[in-house]
Formats: structure tokens, C-alpha cells, sequence
């Protein structure tokens, strides 16, 4: 039974991986004409929302995470997320999605779920 779990979070993984890879790929197509992005909310809405709002990875919005956390993962990797290096979100744009992330409120959905 051990090996069959082990075998099903590795899959899992590596489908994680591979999503996050084809994130990466295209994140340049998704910043501003000029390589920019405009705020921390459009950062985290074509980039981070893309796992943590289909229920890919966990969410993150209305948890009041501390800027430095996000910007550690992010950079960093955390399990099954890959790390984003600045060449993929420059430091600026991570400053603003982690105060975004930070400072957003929970979705009327996520507040039901946490009620129950």
C-alpha cells in the first residue's frame, strides 16, 4: 500500500513540476508590452492564480501571510511549487504581489469552506 501512495505523490509531483515549468515558459507573454507588470494584483491574477485559484496549489488569498514568506517561496520553492527567479518575476513585481497577497481578503467561498 506504501508504494502505491508514494507512486501517486510522485506523480502528483511531477505533474506539479511540469505545470510550473510551463508556467515559467510563458510568463514573459504575460507581463506588459514593455516587460513590466502594472501591480501586485495582476501578478498574482496571470501568474499566482492560476494554481492557488483552480485548487492546484493551496490558497493563499485572505491568509494574511507575511510578504517576506511569499517572497522566500517564491524564490525559493516550496514541495511541489517551483522557485520563480527574478529573470521569470523581477523583484519589484514579487515586493508587490506578496503586499497584494498579504494584505487580500479571503473569497466568499474560501470564507464558507473556513466557517464550517
Amino acid at each position: 500500500m506504501a508504494v502505491s501512495t508514494r507512486w501517486i505523490t510522485t506523480k502528483w509531483s511531477l505533474a506539479a513540476g511540469i505545470l510550473g515549468l510551463a508556467c515559467l515558459l510563458s510568463l514573459a507573454a504575460w507581463a506588459e508590452v514593455n516587460g513590466s507588470w502594472k501591480n501586485g494584483e495582476e501578478v498574482y491574477a496571470k501568474v499566482c492564480g492560476y494554481c492557488h485559484q483552480t485548487g492546484i496549489g493551496p490558497v493563499i488569498k485572505g491568509r494574511k501571510l507575511p510578504p517576506e514568506y511569499t517572497v522566500h517561496v517564491v524564490r525559493n520553492g516550496l514541495r511541489a511549487m517551483p522557485a520563480f527567479p527574478a529573470a521569470f518575476i523581477d523583484d519589484k513585481a514579487l515586493r508587490e504581489v506578496a503586499g497584494y497577497i498579504s494584505k487580500s481578503a479571503a473569497e466568499q467561498k474560501q470564507e464558507a469552506e473556513n466557517e464550517r
